[in-house]
């Protein structure tokens, strides 16, 4: 169809906002592949990650950085670029841009100036979780990583432990014992939740049920890797 034969080539002066695999590589779509092979650069999280993904993907484009440290200045200039006519795709280290992931603004930057801005939807950890949680799905608080100190965390917690939709957080290697530890000490032991631990690849696992439960077979698991947590409301059973 003349629609899908369009939408698979980026339009002058627009951004696109292209989600790229968590770690399975064939979770690439057709549109993702062609708008960045045929944008005319591709703003992404860390230059050597985006040019490994497009060094696989068998894709030769620019490459520009647009990270945390220099997204303000960077929305700017890039946005400046749209307006001349280039068009831009812009990627994460790891799915969708924006969620929990430079790029929020970036495309606010864009709507101020009624800059046209393109999803171009795939992979993101939170829902993919989600959708093999077994838990409520029909809401959900999406709070991205907690802070890094445990009084802020334990804070968190104690304040959301009645809230009646599910929630969905991403924690590293680095402080998932510490969450987990502190989930057991403030939720109660029947809470359902599921724990995800790098999704969509090869050593994915997926534990859900009561906390106690998941946290034996977390603490008999190995801690590498990125985790995705989610907690049911408390009325929940599974």
């Amino acid at each position: 169809m003349e629609g899908e034969n369009q939408s698979l080539t980026p339009e002058a002066g627009r951004l696109y906002v292209v989600a790229t695999p968590i770690g399975n590589l064939a979770d690439i779509t057709e549109r993702a592949k062609s708008i960045l092979a045929k944008d005319s650069l591709v703003a992404c999280e860390d230059t050597r990650v985006g040019g490994s993904l497009l060094t696989k993907l068998g894709i030769k484009n620019r490459l520009v950085s647009y990270h945390d440290k220099n997204e303000q200045s960077m929305a700017t200039t890039l946005a400046d670029r749209l307006e001349q006519g280039e068009s831009i795709a812009v990627i994460s280290d790891a799915g969708t841009p924006a969620i929990s992931d430079p790029g929020f603004r970036l495309t606010r930057e864009c709507h101020k100036r009624a800059i046209s801005v393109i999803p171009v939807p795939g992979p993101c950890a939170a829902t993919t979780l989600l959708s093999a949680s077994g838990l409520p799905s029909n809401g959900f608080l999406f709070v991205g990583f907690l802070p890094p100190k445990s009084a802020a965390r334990r804070r968190f917690l104690e304040e959301h432990i009645d809230f009646p939709y599910t929630i969905i957080l991403y924690e590293s290697c680095h402080r998932i014992e510490k969450l987990m530890a502190e989930m057991v000490d403030i939720l109660q032991e029947n809470r359902c939740v599921c724990l995800g631990r790098e999704i969509t690849k090869r050593f994915e696992s997926i534990a859900s049920g009561p906390l106690t439960s998941v946290n034996e077979t977390f603490q008999a698991s190995s801690k590498k890797g990125e985790f995705v947590v989610i907690i049911a409301p408390p009325t929940f059973t599974l």
